[in-house]
C-alpha cells in the first residue's frame, strides 16, 4: 500500500474500483509525465446515490461530500495508470462541474470537497489550480462532476 492509501486509511476512506466508463472513452489516460482523468461522478459501487441539482434537491453540503467521493473516483482512475498513487508530484489542476438551481452560486465551495480531500493525502503535491463551472445537468443527473490532472515521476 502506498503512503497515499496510509493517508486515505488514517481518514477512513479506500480507494474504490475504477467506475466502468458510460460511454466510448477511458477513465484516464497518460501523456509524457501527465495523467488525464476522464470526468468522475460521484459513483459508489457503481450506484449513484443522490441525484438533482445543488440549492435545489440537494444541499450544498451533501454536494461537497460527493465531491469528495469525485476524488476518491479520480485518484483510483489515476492508480489505474500508474499503479501506485506514491509517484504523483503534483495535481496540476481539478475542474468540478456543480448541476445548479438556476440560483445557486455556490459551485466553489462544493468543490472544496474535492480540492480539501486531495491536500489531506497529498499535502503540498495536492495544491492545485481549480475550476468550479455551474451547469444545467451532468450524466445520469448527477450533482456534481470531477475531472483532475496530475503529473508523475516515473
Amino acid at each position: 500500500m502506498s503512503a497515499v492509501e496510509d493517508k486515505l486509511a488514517g481518514l477512513g476512506l479506500t480507494l474504490p474500483e475504477v467506475a466502468a466508463p458510460l460511454a466510448s472513452y477511458v477513465p484516464a489516460i497518460r501523456t509524457g509525465s501527465y495523467i488525464y482523468t476522464a470526468g468522475q461522478l460521484p459513483l459508489v459501487e457503481g450506484t449513484l446515490g443522490v441525484t438533482g441539482k445543488v440549492g435545489a434537491e440537494v444541499t450544498p453540503e451533501e454536494a461537497k461530500e460527493l465531491a469528495r467521493i469525485c476524488a476518491l473516483n479520480a485518484l483510483a482512475a489515476v492508480k489505474s495508470v500508474i499503479g501506485d498513487l506514491d509517484k504523483v508530484v503534483r495535481v496540476v489542476k481539478v475542474v468540478g462541474f456543480v448541476a445548479s438551481a438556476a440560483d445557486f452560486t455556490g459551485q466553489p465551495g462544493v468543490v472544496n470537497g474535492t480540492s480539501e480531500l486531495l491536500g489531506q493525502v497529498l499535502g503540498d503535491a495536492g495544491v492545485h489550480a481549480r475550476s468550479a463551472v455551474g451547469v444545467a445537468v451532468l450524466p445520469l443527473d448527477a450533482p456534481v462532476e470531477v475531472e483532475i490532472q496530475v503529473e508523475v515521476a516515473d
